[in-house]
């Protein structure tokens, strides 16, 4: 299969098809079946979940010994998925919050839910992790500002800020697509109902991918994932089973390409 190129198929063929040991850097958006289209509605949770074990099943030989993996889903869900990649033998790295930053929410009975889950594993202990490269900046200015210049005594020995930034934690605050897309002050329709935003895709492949590395994703929606690769100078190759999800993707990469 080529790499650099979205299939329209079907991500158990599209598995099936592809190289085992072959990938660098697996980032999954699969349903959640939270019914917010018919691809994102299953008969039952075990339907859900025997659907969802069977492509981490075909997903796991295509990576290689030192890739990684993340999975984004509900935390309900994801307890399940981690509990599944552990019994598979995947290593466990972080449990990552998304605080979705998504405006105004209403909840009666219970806490507002305005979070997602991404699950971080590898294949191996031997993986890519490129910490520096995804600082963030510090919060308290002014104390920052004073340790550049004299630093902070800690345990005996005088610590200076990284002029990169603090490093990453797994509190990650990334406003929604569709909050980030406002028009006068509404949020319009999206061309896909659950787009990931593409700084948060970027942090991940700059995190766990170097450059000319070959990144996954099975359930590639409108390419956001191949975007972010492209931005990074990674190889992608990926599916959806929606033919106009994929145009919408090839033509966000076209207009990228234009532009560079």
């Amino acid at each position: 299969m080529e790499k650099n190129k979205i299939y329209c198929m079907d991500c158990f063929e599209f598995l099936e098809r592809l190289e085992n040991n072959s990938v660098d850097l697996a980032v999954i958006d699969p349903p959640y079946n939270l019914k917010k289209a018919e691809w994102d509605t299953f008969e039952s949770h075990q339907d859900f979940l025997n659907f969802t074990y069977k492509w981490i099943d075909a997903l796991i030989p295509k990576l290689k010994n030192t890739a990684s993996l993340y999975i984004f889903n509900t935390p309900y869900n994801s307890a399940y998925i981690l509990n599944y990649l552990v019994n598979k033998k995947m290593k466990f790295r972080n449990w990552i919050v998304w605080d979705k930053r998504d405006g105004l929410a209403y909840s009666k009975n219970r806490y507002v839910n305005s979070q997602e889950t991404i699950l971080f594993f590898t294949k191996g202990d031997t993986y890519t992790f490129n910490r520096d490269d995804i600082r963030i900046p510090y919060e308290s200015i002014e104390r920052i500002e004073h340790a550049r210049k004299k630093g902070i005594l800690k345990n005996g020995k005088r610590w200076f800020p990284n002029a990169k930034g603090k490093l990453c934690g797994e509190i990650w605050h990334f406003s929604s697509e569709r909050h980030k897309n406002k028009i006068n002050g509404k949020t319009p329709k999206m061309p896909h109902v659950t787009p990931k935003p593409l700084d948060m895709i970027e942090r991940i492949i700059k995190a766990s991918s170097n450059k000319d590395d070959l990144v996954l994703d099975c359930f590639m929606g409108i390419g956001t994932t191949a975007l972010a690769c492209k931005k990074h100078s990674r190889n992608y190759i990926g599916c959806d089973n929606n033919s106009d999800f994929v145009s919408i993707a090839n033509n966000r990469l076209s207009i990228f390409e234009e532009m560079i």
